[in-house]
């Protein structure tokens, strides 16, 4: 191929994002052209309400989605923790590059850790994931929505309108601002979201040049251990927007995949690690998923969705 054209959010984390994937491309395959195309998404239309209950996963995919499908781009650049479980038919995910930094990260105005903050802190995070952990280690927290890109959710804080906020610590690193990160909440306090700090790399199935230039872009581990959390998600997505959250790590021949089920004011919580192999990582994401589900998961779904 002569010419590969990326589609990709507007956003300065998007548009790094696609300018990363980019430049692998041309570092990889001399005499290629590779051009960037900004695709307004739903999600970045919609700022004043969270995501939740407009619908989740999916918003800031679909319309990046649908141009790939009307063959107006070659690849789509997506954040993974954006992807749904299930793509469009005709499409695939073509690579998942090395992934950054997954844990969420806390920005305090000053300086105060998580466990450190003052009683009835108000944080910032629309995410029902981050909420129920927040909320099921200090309870006397105030969450407030916070939508926008990163450097929208960082001025805000500065503004002063939070106490903290918290983040997805790969887009943070990625634009280069690690110095504002106040702590990297370990994973015992706030699991990551599936696919947290991964990109995908989309494409049309049956596109076998572009499927072969990507191959040089994956990266093994990182692929395997979101097969397993993409599983896992597969299997609790419902109809509805539920705190869930799962990494999967790997050593060298099996990979371990911790999630958990919550409520959304994190009284009830249900949490467990499972192992499995590298060759099948998806039959270790369904058996914690439905384990989860057998020890209480189920009902907190349930009522989450009624």
């Amino acid at each position: 191929m002569k010419q590969v054209r990326i589609g990709s959010r507007g956003s300065k984390l998007a548009v790094w994002q696609a300018e990363h994937v980019k430049a692998g491309l041309e570092v990889r395959f001399a005499g290629i052209t590779v051009t960037i195309k900004k695709i307004k998404t739903t999600g970045d239309k919609i700022l004043d309400v969270p995501l939740a209950k407009v619908g989740g996963k999916g918003l800031f995919v679909k319309e990046i989605e649908d141009a790939l499908l009307r063959n107006e781009i070659d690849i789509a650049v997506h954040s993974m923790k954006d992807v749904p479980a299930v793509l469009p038919a005709g499409l695939c995910i073509g690579a998942i590059p090395e992934r950054e930094d997954p844990r969420d990260a806390l920005l305090s105005r000053d300086g105060s850790g998580f466990l450190h903050l003052k009683a009835g802190a108000r944080i910032g995070t629309s995410s029902l994931r981050r909420i129920s952990q927040l909320l099921n280690q200090r309870p006397d927290l105030v969450i407030y929505p916070l939508r926008g890109n990163l450097d929208t959710r960082i001025k805000k804080l500065e503004a002063g309108e939070f106490d903290a906020i918290v983040l997805a610590a790969a887009g943070i690193r990625r634009l280069g601002w690690a110095d504002r990160i106040t702590e990297y909440l370990p994973e015992t306090i706030s699991l990551p979201a599936i696919g947290q700090g991964a990109l995908c790399i989309e494409c049309r199935e049956n596109d076998v040049n572009v499927l072969e230039m990507l191959s040089a872009l994956d990266h093994a581990e990182t692929h395997i251990c979101v097969r397993a959390e993409r599983a896992f998600l597969k299997r609790l997505e419902g109809g509805c927007q539920v705190p869930i959250g799962a990494y999967a790590t790997m050593n060298i021949n099996d990979i371990e995949i911790e999630g958990f089920i919550a409520s959304v004011d994190g009284r009830r919580m249900v949490r467990e690690k499972r192992s499995g192999t590298r060759d099948n990582p998806e039959e270790a994401g369904i058996a914690l998923a439905e384990s989860l589900l057998l020890q209480g998961g189920e009902e907190i779904l349930k009522a989450l969705c009624n």
